[in-house]
C-alpha cells in the first residue's frame, strides 16, 4: 500500500511532464505559424498599368498576391510573371489590363485587343512597323478612346510617260502616295483612281497625261534602285531605307504650223529640272540566333521581358535576339551601371534618367525599364534581331 506521502511526489512530477509536453506543442504550433507567415507574407511592387503601388499580402504565387491586394485580371490582361508563378519578397509584378479598341489600318476599320498604355504601344501589337507607317496621333501619347488611323508603308505602281514606276509611301490616300512618290500632275491629266481613293498595297495607278500642242512638255523620270547588304536585318527581309522619288525632265519643242494647224514639232532641249531620288533597300544578311537555346526562370527579368515582348507580336525568334542583346548590355541586371558613359540598367539608357518616361521607378524596377527599351528598339529599330544585329556591328545600339 502506497501512503500519500510518497504518491504526491509522483504526481506532482508527472503533472510537470504533461504540462512542458503541452507547452513544447504550443511552442512548435506557434514556431510554425511563424515560419509559415514568413514565407507566405510578401512586400512586392506592383505596376497596374503604368502606375506603380508598394503592397504587402500573402501567398505563394503572383494571382495570390494580386487577390490579396484587389487587382483583378482577366484573360485578356498581361500579368507577369504569370499568374501562376511563384513570387519572390521584394519582387515586382506587372500588369496591363486588356480593352477594346476601334482601329483603321489603311482604310480598313477593325476592333482589337490590346494591353498597350501609348499609341505606340498599340501599333506594336499590331505587328507594323512604327517607322514605316503614320498614325493619326503621337506614337507617344496615351491611348484614348479616339480611333487610331495607321497607314502603313506600301508599294504603289505608276504606269506613267510609257514607263512604270514602282514607288513606296505610307500615304492614306493616292493623293499622298503621288506626292510621296514625286509624280507632278499636269491640268487635265487623269488617273484609274480616285486621288481621294484609300491607297493599297499593290495598287496599280495609270496615269494618262492631257494632250498638249503646247511648246513645254514635262514627264516624269524614273529613279534607280540601290540595294546594300545590311547584317543588320534578318537574311531573306528587305526594308527600304530611303524611298525613291521620280523626277522631272522638261522638254521644249518648236512648233510646226500649217495654215493654223500643229502638223509637227521638233525638240529643242530636253532638261531634267528635277533629278531623280535613288531607292535605296537594305537586303538582310544576319543569321538569327536559335531560340530554342534560351531557358528562362519564372519570374525574373528574363520572363518579364518575354511576356512584354510577346504583347508587342515578337515572337520566340525576336525574343531570342533580345536575350542576347542585353546580355551583352547589362546581363539583365536591374541596376548595371557603365561608370565611364554613364549608361545604365538592363537596356543601358544613356542617361538613365531617360527611363523616367516609362515610370517613376525606373532605378529598381525591371518591368519599367524593359517597357522603356522595348520602345526604344521599336522606334529606332523596328526589332530587337535588328538592334542585336547593329550593336554586334557598331558595338552599341
Amino acid at each position: 500500500m502506497t501512503t500519500d506521502a510518497t504518491a504526491s511526489p509522483v504526481r506532482a512530477s508527472r503533472r510537470r511532464v504533461v504540462r512542458l509536453t503541452a507547452q513544447a506543442a504550443v511552442l512548435a504550433v506557434v514556431a510554425g505559424a511563424t515560419s509559415a507567415f514568413a514565407v507566405l507574407h510578401k512586400d512586392v511592387t506592383v505596376d497596374v498599368d503604368g502606375h506603380t503601388q508598394h503592397v504587402e499580402a500573402f501567398g505563394r504565387t503572383v494571382g495570390d498576391v494580386l487577390a490579396g491586394a484587389g487587382v483583378h485580371v482577366g484573360d485578356r490582361d498581361l500579368v507577369a510573371p504569370d499568374v501562376e508563378d511563384a513570387v519572390a519578397n521584394h519582387g515586382e509584378i506587372v500588369v496591363r489590363h486588356g480593352r477594346s479598341i476601334e482601329v483603321q489600318v489603311d482604310g480598313t476599320q477593325k476592333k482589337i485587343w490590346t494591353t498597350a498604355l501609348t499609341v505606340g504601344e498599340a501599333v506594336d501589337d499590331l505587328g507594323i512597323r512604327q517607322r514605316d507607317a503614320r498614325l493619326s496621333a503621337s506614337r507617344s501619347a496615351p491611348l484614348g478612346r479616339d480611333m487610331l488611323r495607321v497607314s502603313t508603308q506600301k508599294t504603289i505602281h505608276l504606269v506613267v510617260d510609257g514607263q512604270v514606276i514602282d514607288g513606296v509611301s505610307s500615304g492614306e490616300s493616292v493623293r499622298d502616295a503621288l506626292r510621296d512618290i514625286g509624280l507632278v500632275l499636269e491640268e487635265g491629266d487623269q488617273l484609274s483612281v480616285p486621288l481621294d481613293a484609300t491607297a493599297v498595297d499593290g495598287l496599280v495607278v495609270l496615269v494618262t497625261r492631257a494632250k498638249t500642242d503646247g511648246t513645254t512638255v514635262k514627264e516624269a523620270v524614273p529613279f534607280g534602285t540601290d540595294k546594300i547588304d545590311d547584317p543588320g536585318i534578318a537574311k531573306g527581309e528587305k526594308v527600304v531605307v530611303t524611298p525613291g522619288k521620280v523626277g522631272v525632265r522638261t522638254t521644249t519643242y518648236q512648233l510646226d504650223v500649217v495654215g493654223g494647224v500643229v502638223v509637227g514639232r521638233t525638240a529643242l532641249a530636253s532638261i531634267v529640272t528635277t533629278p531623280p531620288v535613288d531607292q535605296v533597300v537594305h537586303v538582310g544578311t544576319m543569321v538569327m540566333p536559335d531560340p530554342s537555346s534560351i531557358k528562362v526562370d519564372p519570374g525574373s527579368a528574363q520572363a518579364i521581358g518575354k511576356e512584354l515582348a510577346a504583347a508587342r507580336g515578337w515572337g520566340d525568334q525576336q525574343f531570342a535576339c533580345l536575350v542576347e542583346l542585353w546580355n551583352r548590355e547589362s546581363g539583365w541586371r536591374v541596376n548595371a551601371g557603365n561608370k565611364s558613359s554613364g549608361a545604365y540598367g538592363i537596356p543601358q539608357a544613356l542617361p538613365g534618367s531617360k527611363m523616367a518616361s516609362a515610370g517613376a521607378d525606373w532605378r529598381t524596377n525591371p518591368a519599367t525599364q524593359i517597357t522603356w527599351g522595348l520602345n526604344y528598339i521599336a522606334n529606332r529599330y523596328g526589332t530587337p534581331c535588328q538592334a542585336d544585329a547593329r550593336q554586334r556591328s557598331q558595338g552599341w545600339y
